[in-house]
C-alpha cells in the first residue's frame, strides 16, 4: 500500500517572489518618507543603564509645626518676681537672643531655638522647686537667659532690626519642633564652648542620661576667650578653698596644695585633692569662678595660676560648636543629633 504523502503549498517562481516583497515594503515604507519627525520624541540623551548610578530622592526638609509656639503658654518669673504668661514663641525669641550670639550662622540659631522650646518644655512637665509658681525663668544659671527685644536691640546697636528678623526666623522656622528621645522631650542642656569633645552627664553630674554622652565638637581658636588665665594671690587661694573645704590642710608651700588630676572621657579634671581633700572639677571651678573644668594649676611664688580651655559645663550642645558644624554645612537638625545621641527632631504630641 503506497505511504501518504505531505501536502505542499505551490512553488512560485523566484523572480515573482522577489517583485511581490519589494512591493510590499514600498507600502509600509512610503509614509515614513512625508511624515515630519517630531524632535520631542527623540531623547536629547542616552537611555539609562544598569551601569549608571541611580538617582537618589532627596531628604524631605523638616517642616515646622505651623502655630504650635503660638498656642503653647509659659508662665515666665521675671527678674523683679512678677510672674508673666506668654506664648513659646514670644518667649523663645528672647532667649535665643540672650543665648546664642545673632551673628551666629542661621542653621546654628535654629539648633538653639530647638534646644530652648526642648529644655522649657521640660522644665514645665517636670516643674521646679526653685520656683514653683513659674515653668521658667530669666536667670541662666538656673533655666535660661532672657533679653526683652529692647535690651537685645540695646545690644545689638546698628545690627538690631537685622539680629531680630534672624532671631525670628530661627524661632519660626522651627516652630514646634522638639529634640524627643523615646518619643518625649529630652533635657536638652547646652552650653558655650569645649574643646575637642563634650563630655558626659554622669561624669560630670553623677547621673546616666543616654542622650548626654561625648562627642567630637569642631570648635577651636576662633572661639573669643577659648583660653583663659586666672592668677590668684596665695592668700585669695587660701581663702576660697578654705570656705569649700574648710578641712583642708595648706600649712605647705602652694606647690603642694593641689594633686595630681583625675582626667574625664573628656579631657576635663575629674577630680583633684586640694589640701589633701578630694574634689571634683566642677567644685574647683565654681569655687575659682573659672569658665570650664578643662583646666590645668600651675602654682607659683605666692600665687596660683589657672589656665583653661572653653566655657560652660561641656555637657549636651556646644553653641560654638554648633556654629562650626553649621559652617560645614549641616542643617539643625543634623546639628541636634551630633550633639544628643539617638534623638529624633520632630513635632510632640505630648
Amino acid at each position: 500500500m503506497q505511504g501518504l504523502r505531505e501536502k505542499r503549498a505551490p512553488a512560485w517562481p523566484r523572480q515573482t517572489v522577489v517583485t511581490a516583497l519589494a512591493l510590499l515594503a514600498l507600502v509600509f515604507l512610503l509614509p515614513l518618507f512625508f511624515l515630519e519627525e517630531e524632535p520631542s520624541l527623540r531623547p536629547s540623551e542616552p537611555e539609562p543603564t544598569a551601569t549608571l548610578p541611580l538617582a537618589v530622592a532627596p531628604t524631605p526638609s523638616l517642616q515646622p509645626v505651623e502655630g504650635w509656639d503660638e498656642g503653647y503658654g509659659l508662665r515666665f518669673l521675671k527678674s523683679d518676681g512678677t510672674v508673666e504668661t506668654m506664648t513659646m514663641a514670644d518667649y523663645l525669641w528672647g532667649v535665643v537672643a540672650a543665648e546664642m550670639p545673632a551673628s551666629f550662622r542661621i542653621e546654628a540659631l535654629k539648633a538653639q531655638a530647638v534646644c530652648a522650646r526642648t529644655y522649657s518644655v521640660y522644665q514645665k512637665l517636670g516643674g521646679t522647686e526653685k520656683h514653683p509658681q513659674a515653668d521658667v525663668c530669666g536667670d541662666y544659671t538656673c533655666c535660661q537667659a532672657y533679653l526683652t527685644r529692647e535690651q537685645a536691640a540695646e545690644s545689638w546697636g546698628e545690627e538690631a532690626a537685622r539680629y531680630a528678623d534672624k532671631v525670628a526666623q530661627a524661632v519660626t522656622d522651627t516652630d514646634g519642633l522638639l529634640c524627643l528621645y523615646g518619643g518625649e522631650p529630652i533635657d536638652a542642656v547646652f552650653f558655650s564652648s569645649t574643646e575637642g569633645r563634650t563630655a558626659d552627664a554622669a561624669e560630670v553630674w553623677g547621673a546616666t542620661v543616654p542622650y548626654l554622652v561625648p562627642v567630637d565638637s569642631p570648635e577651636g581658636e576662633e572661639v573669643p576667650g577659648w583660653r583663659t588665665v586666672c592668677t590668684y594671690a596665695a592668700d585669695e587661694v587660701k581663702e576660697r578653698i578654705g570656705k569649700v573645704w574648710p578641712q583642708a590642710d595648706l600649712s605647705g608651700a602652694a606647690e603642694t596644695w593641689f594633686g595630681t588630676p583625675e582626667l574625664d572621657s573628656a579631657g576635663a579634671v575629674a577630680r583633684m585633692t586640694v589640701g589633701g581633700v578630694s574634689a571634683t572639677g566642677a567644685q574647683i571651678r565654681s569655687a575659682f569662678g573659672l569658665r570650664s573644668a578643662r583646666f590645668s594649676v600651675e602654682p607659683g611664688e605666692g600665687s596660683v595660676t589657672f589656665r583653661v580651655t572653653g566655657y560652660g559645663h561641656g555637657v549636651g550642645m556646644s553653641q560654638y560648636g554648633a556654629n562650626a558644624l553649621a559652617g560645614e554645612g549641616k542643617d539643625f537638625q543634623a546639628i541636634l543629633e551630633w550633639y544628643y545621641t539617638g534623638v529624633t527632631v520632630s513635632g510632640w504630641s505630648g
